[in-house]
């Protein structure tokens, strides 16, 4: 009896966690810069690797990343076809900010709003910044959590290998 239990316990367990892990974007709906509402689930790169950042104003870490990343954007762009969208996760109170300071950074990338941090929540994002690689299917294939200086070489590596056509399983 106590090794059934145990067995639908593990069986239960790992089917939560399962639930959890989220293999695409999930259609959660986003505000663009202009108030307009955007599905989160249909963006996408045409076939190519993207992007997906999940940062705030206020992040120093968040800030860090996505100005290291800029200075190299463009050429990303132009070898691999790479697109990144910046996910805000300032809240209500704070979204106003979010375009004057896209702005004044100078960045040119696609800027979406997750003012009550449902997108955040679903792909269970617990701290920022949180960084999604999505392969060109639309199929999440790594994740990284936080930002020290160098970590944009890595995310370039893998996106290189995506762009090529090649796996990044296994790759550190």
């Amino acid at each position: 009896m106590k090794i059934k239990l145990f067995s639908t316990l593990i069986l239960l367990i790992s089917f939560s966690f399962s639930a959890l892990a989220q293999d695409k974007v999930p259609n959660i709906q986003l505000k663009d810069l202009v108030g307009n509402m955007i599905d989160a689930g249909e963006i996408d790169n045409d076939g190519k690797p993207m992007i997906i950042s999940f940062w705030a104003t206020w992040c120093k870490p968040c800030i860090r990343e996505l100005n290291a990343v800029n200075d190299v954007y463009i050429d990303w762009v132009e070898e691999t076809g790479v697109k990144l969208v910046a996910i805000s996760v300032d809240d209500s109170r704070n979204s106003a900010r979010v375009k004057p300071f896209i702005t004044s950074q100078g960045w040119e990338y696609e800027v979406y709003i997750d003012e009550n941090q449902e997108l955040k929540r679903a792909l269970n994002v617990n701290n920022i910044p949180h960084t999604f690689l999505i392969d060109g299917e639309g199929n999440i294939v790594w994740q990284h959590n936080g930002y020290i200086p160098g970590d944009e070489d890595h995310l370039y590596e893998l996106i290189t290998l995506l762009a090529n056509g090649q796996s990044i399983e296994g790759v550190e």
